[in-house]
């Protein structure tokens, strides 16, 4: 009896890099090696419950290069983690860190289990005994592998990550900057629970702003009355949509695993968030119309559709019925190779996860900086920037006879907050990138935004490799 074959994420992500290879001089072996996954841990531990009764779990870690150290990537709990679901997701966290140009290589890990069934007590256990068996083979630690939060975990875990590390580690200054994600308490950013969200819109609003490609797809310029539909109301969905609702873009639908709403008239982003935190879903929320079966949405009719889930969304199935003329995959993998050429053929532009959830790593990378150095951002230069100003805007006042109001005297003095300097830089990573990425596929004459941020990753890649050479 033959054996089904399974999806693989990994398989996917090295079809994207052999796509984007046909247009480079890359030596096979340097591709081989830069698609290859360095390490890969798996690993078994117990958990025994409270009422005598064990389990056992099945842990995973993946660095997929090291062309740039330390390793960087998120740790899921999920029961659809397996080790192909870890490596794919690792190797695109080497090429997204690459196309931003953050120096980490990719890694990604996980735990099989679905979080929902264990309580607080029980999650703890777990993640102090994963990160413990992460310690024992050093694949975690500030200079070698710093984790973050991914699907089913959040700044809670990495308390208790950096908690553990810390105490295997006492003498270590830099230990803090072992995982990032983590709570404000324990050294995190102002700024990363939405930087991807944040980082979405970006990329989103870069990409209108160009009329070249805007004219080729039948649209205007501008986020302003553009139709949108987001697949996944979490963190990054809900980031997502409020940022462009802000912009003026009108959200017409919003799809969760439970069911979606879909309203042509626009739905308000903060009061249906509100109303799914108190209902654990959409059924019966007194606007729009409540789609069951809420996959359905994804081929409805809008200009711009967000997939900000889970993989594997948009397939060679649905692909054909997709309305969009954008899609932002806000999610990891969420349109596979087959459905990208079907969507390509139909002329729509696909901006690849790889650059557009690049926000989280972003931050992730400016939270390790902070960690490092042991100081917040702009806490030296902050008040000494605001005197800087006031004192330039007292020469103005009495080089002109004019008087600022006290309003525009706080706006224009204002020192840059944490939170300020790290949109900033956010900001101008995910600006610089779109642009680097849109410029390459022009310049190769490609359609494929990801051929093209995939043929920017690589260049990068390959010349650190080739710059590091071969030890011994």
């Amino acid at each position: 009896m033959s054996k089904k074959v399974e999806y693989s994420l990994f398989n996917d992500v090295c079809g994207f890099v052999d796509d984007a290879a046909k247009h480079m001089d890359l030596h096979p072996g340097l591709l081989d090696q830069i698609k290859q996954c360095n390490s890969i841990y798996k690993f078994n531990f117990p958990l025994r419950n409270e009422d005598g009764t064990y389990e056992t779990m099945t842990g995973y870690r993946v660095q997929h290069s090291h062309h740039k150290l330390p390793v960087k990537g998120g740790i899921r709990y999920s029961d659809h983690v397996d080790e192909e679901e870890v490596k794919g997701l690792a190797a695109l966290m080497t090429y997204k860190c690459a196309l931003v140009n953050v120096p980490f290589g990719g890694a990604k890990g996980g735990v099989s289990i679905d979080p929902l069934k264990y309580n607080e007590r029980q999650l703890e256990k777990i993640t102090r005994r994963y990160t413990a068996e992460l310690i024992k083979k050093k694949f975690i630690g500030p200079a070698i592998d710093v984790p973050a939060p991914d699907y089913g975990t959040g700044a809670r875990e990495m308390a208790w990550i950096v908690d553990t590390f810390e105490a295997f580690n006492p003498e270590l200054i830099n230990a803090k900057g072992a995982v990032t994600g983590k709570p404000l308490s324990q050294h995190g950013i102002d700024g990363r629970a939405e930087a991807t969200g944040q980082g979405v819109f970006y990329g989103i609003r870069e990409a209108v702003s160009v009329e070249e490609d805007m004219a080729s797809l039948g649209l205007t310029v501008g986020l302003k009355g553009k139709k949108v539909i987001i697949q996944g109301l979490g963190n990054v969905g809900y980031y997502s949509a409020k940022y462009l609702s802000e912009a003026g873009a009108k959200i017409v639908g919003i799809a969760e695993w439970n069911g979606g709403i879909w309203d042509e008239s626009g739905i308000d982003v903060e009061a249906i968030k509100n109303f799914q935190i108190e209902n654990k879903g959409f059924k019966g929320y007194s606007r729009g119309e409540f789609i069951k079966n809420s996959k359905e949405l994804l081929t409805y009719p809008c200009d711009i559709l967000v997939p900000a889930a889970l993989e594997n969304q948009i397939t060679n199935v649905n692909a054909d019925k997709v309305q969009a003329k954008i899609i932002g995959e806000a999610a990891n993998g969420p349109v596979t190779n087959e459905a990208e050429k079907i969507l390509l053929e139909k002329g729509v532009m696909v901006i690849p996860d790889m650059y557009l959830n690049a926000g989280g790593v972003t931050v992730s990378y400016f939270e390790w900086l902070k960690n490092l150095s042991r100081v917040s951002f702009g806490k030296l230069e902050k008040r000494y920037d605001m005197e800087k100003y006031r004192k330039l805007l007292g020469t103005i006042e009495n080089a002109t006879g004019e008087r600022f109001t006290d309003d525009e005297k706080d706006g224009l003095i204002k020192g840059a907050s944490e939170r300020d300097l790290v949109l900033s830089g956010l900001e101008e990573t995910m600006v610089t990138a779109y642009h680097d990425m849109n410029k390459k596929r022009k310049e190769k004459g490609i359609q494929s935004l990801r051929t093209a941020g995939f043929i920017l990753a690589l260049e990068r890649i390959s010349i650190s490799y080739m710059d590091l050479g071969i030890f011994p």
